[in-house]
């Protein structure tokens, strides 16, 4: 599973960032990554500088294999709250996706 993260300009840290970014996506999706062949994460800063009630955004969007990318997005007031909350997300997202696809490839009786 490749993991790519996106920043805005007014997102500092990148790389120290990414890093605990591709660990938390890693861990919320590592039951299912073999189905996962990538993971896109767009985080977003709208305020800048100045503080805002939840400005701070994260969309991430998974591709399955064989199935069209799925995507969720969550706002908070910091980047961490975000990305677990869209990482919670989509690990449940993936799951049910995943679930209903066995169930409907499962040979009726």
């Amino acid at each position: 599973m490749q993991i790519q993260v996106n920043t805005d300009h007014n997102i500092e840290g990148r790389e120290t960032l990414a890093a605990w970014i591709r660990g938390t996506v890693e861990t919320a999706l590592g039951r299912d990554s073999d189905h996962i062949t990538r993971v896109e994460v767009h985080l977003t800063d709208e305020d800048g500088h100045k503080s805002g009630q939840n400005d701070k955004s994260c969309l991430m969007e998974a591709r399955l294999e064989g199935r069209q990318p799925i995507a969720v997005s969550d706002r908070s007031e910091t980047l961490e709250q975000a990305v677990n909350g869209a990482a919670g997300k989509l690990a449940r997202l993936v799951e049910s996706t995943l679930g209903r696809a066995a169930h409907l490839e499962k040979p009726q009786d």
